[in-house]
């Protein structure tokens, strides 16, 4: 009897430990959260999750972020991609292009159904 109460209890606590795990402190798509300040950074930059399908840092999906995922640099250089000024891929670089965030504005709508974070740099 004990060892029956003792196995439903450890599977209560673990399905409730599974479930608020799942669960999210803020309601929404989940995006990385930013670090003010306009550095570069590399992938480990302190405070800058690269968890989310958002890097709402740079305006663009984490998994295209160059300015976060420096490895992708020297892809988006040889393609000639590339904004020397900015230190960025010129498809990604807002401030000479600013009319390229649309496109990317539009990916995460289809996605999210709603408009993306401003990029802050």
């Amino acid at each position: 009897m004990r060892l029956t109460q003792g196995i439903i209890t450890a599977a209560v606590l673990l399905l409730a430990g599974t479930l608020s795990g799942c669960q999210s402190e803020t309601a929404g798509p989940q995006v990385a959260s930013a670090e003010a300040g306009g550095e570069e950074h590399s992938e480990e930059a302190a405070g800058h999750d690269h968890g989310g399908w958002w890097c709402t840092e740079h305006g663009v999906p984490e998994e295209e972020c160059a300015q976060c995922q420096t490895s992708l640099a020297a892809e988006f250089k040889a393609k000639g991609d590339w904004c020397d000024e900015h230190d960025r891929p010129e498809s990604q670089c807002f401030k000479c292009h600013p009319e390229n965030f649309e496109a990317f504005a539009a990916r995460y709508e289809a996605k999210f159904g709603e408009r993306p974070p401003q990029p802050e740099e």
